[in-house]
């Protein structure tokens, strides 16, 4: 018939029927791939926060204070004084340290030394009260000996105590420490929240300089806070 166009509704439902098809084909697999990496996410976060405080190295043997600080005792006179592992991951590298002079005195509890990172500056309390006898002269040339190698080659000054036993009595050690230690992470985990993944490398180590990470604009505060030289 003249003006008359034949349509095969089948042929055009057929159609659609392709397309509701191949639309399910794609959907289902994506939304297995979305629920998976959810779940193995969830428990990625739990893994890293239940190691949170598996990652800062607390050597035994050592005294330490609760600014994140240690002491190792020296012969019967002098003891070893310099920043802990928690500390230097959570502060980053510094580019200058500030130590007092040799022949100066320093007080337990009462700011020790200055650390300068970019244009902040971190101040530390001192784990004892004494005359400082020796500090380290590489540390000047190379502030990064703290971040490499803090209980080590990264250690700060050489004081001689007023009261070596009771200076160390008032410090932490063993198992009181490895639990300070483990409320110390319990307060980074809260501060972490959910943001795990920014303090992680390759490998699941924490970077060098964890407050920088999770507070850009008010890092120092924060690790002021952690130091307990926050007014």
């Amino acid at each position: 018939m003249e003006g008359f166009t034949y349509v095969d509704i089948f042929a055009t439902k057929g159609i659609e029927y392709l397309l509701v098809i191949g639309f399910l084909i794609i959907i289902v697999p994506f939304w297995r791939f979305l629920r998976v990496p959810a779940r193995s996410g969830i428990e990625a976060v739990r893994r890293a926060m239940a190691s949170v405080a598996q990652w800062f190295s607390l050597p035994e043997g050592l005294f330490y204070h609760q600014g994140h600080t240690w002491v190792m005792p020296q012969g019967a006179e002098l003891v070893k004084v310099g920043v802990d592992d928690f500390a230097q991951r959570l502060v980053g590298k510094s580019n200058r340290i500030s130590l007092p002079k040799v022949g100066s005195r320093i007080e337990q509890g009462d700011v020790g030394w200055k650390l300068g990172i970019d244009a902040k500056t971190i101040t530390m309390l001192s784990p004892v009260t004494g005359d400082i006898v020796a500090v380290n002269k590489d540390i000047a040339k190379n502030p990064d000996l703290v971040n490499q190698d803090p209980y080590g080659k990264g250690w700060l000054m050489i004081v001689k105590p007023e009261n070596k036993r009771a200076t160390v009595k008032n410090l932490l050690t063993g198992k009181l420490a490895t639990a300070w230690m483990e409320k110390t992470a319990d307060a980074l985990r809260e501060r972490m929240g959910g943001e795990v993944g920014v303090v992680y490398q390759d490998g699941g180590i924490p970077i060098t300089g964890i407050a920088k990470a999770l507070s850009p604009d008010a890092w120092d505060k924060m690790a002021s806070e952690f130091l307990l030289t926050q007014e």
